[in-house]
């Protein structure tokens, strides 16, 4: 199955139009007229996994967030990226990036808020200002009233994480919570819309000692998955999706390399 028809298929499930102007989809490295018999799939392109393609002889290497985002200006060994550009390169893997394209539709909210995870009820996009219409969160109802220590439990079982990090007001600890917002990845830039639409209680990642000072003080309780918590889902999803393209035996790899943040 060449690279293109591949291509093809995700790109249905996932338009680039659906992608955020400032983002950066698509086929990065690679040629569209490849042959592809074994796909890599992944979170991050980082020098692990590409290593690991390598390895494994790969000819195809397809992850969520692009490791190409602002302009290369060279691409030899003493850019990091570049190297990593390289080295795809010289061993004839296409690398193809699926990112907010993906979180808007196909999707890692949709998944995320789904019954295989969070199984959240009454859904409805969180809105993002990019498009105006369509959102990359998920607004829902919980499977059942927790406090905010009860779901951070919850996501840590049901995302099969080690640990998730909580910002609460003391005087909120014992509140108990029947509804949700939850944008996965990084969500400190949707915060106001979260308030806006008054929720109290927000799952998402990559949430700073700042951010989360500014939740306390509006009375929101935050529950921070670190980016990798509420995303890696989006390795065993694209696997399911392209065992089920009709007649192609596609060899995959789903490379889980874990999450990066250790808590010692």
């Amino acid at each position: 199955m060449k690279c293109s028809e591949i291509i093809k298929k995700l790109e249905q499930l996932s338009p680039k139009s659906y992608a955020c102007s400032w983002d950066n989809v698509g086929l990065l490295v690679g040629r569209a007229d490849k042959e592809v018999q074994k796909i890599m799939i992944a979170l991050d392109a980082s020098k692990e996994v590409i290593d690991y393609a390598v390895k494994e002889n790969v000819d195809m290497l397809i992850t969520h967030h692009p490791m190409i985002f602002s302009a290369i200006k060279q691409v030899n060994e003493e850019q990091f990226t570049g190297e990593k550009v390289l080295t795809l390169a010289e061993h004839g893997i296409c690398y193809y990036a699926m990112h907010t394209n993906f979180d808007t539709a196909g999707g890692m909210a949709e998944l995320a808020a789904g019954k295989q995870y969070l199984n959240l009820s009454d859904t409805s996009p969180i809105v993002c200002e990019e498009d105006g219409e369509t959102g990359m969160g998920r607004f829902g109802k919980l499977p059942r009233p927790m406090t905010a220590k009860e779901a951070a439990s919850y996501v840590k079982e049901r995302f099969r994480i080690p640990f998730v990090m909580l910002y609460q007001r003391k005087e909120d600890a014992d509140r108990v919570y029947d509804e949700i917002a939850v944008m996965p990845g990084s969500g400190k830039s949707e915060l106001q819309t979260v308030r806006e639409k008054g929720y109290s209680l927000y799952l998402t990642g990559d949430f700073g000692h700042h951010e989360g000072l500014d939740a306390m003080d509006m009375g929101i309780s935050v529950i921070d998955a670190t980016h990798y918590g509420l995303e890696h889902i989006f390795i065993s999803f694209l696997g399911s999706f392209l065992r089920e393209i009709p007649g192609e035996d596609l060899l995959l790899i789903e490379a889980d390399m874990g999450c990066p943040v250790k808590v010692l």
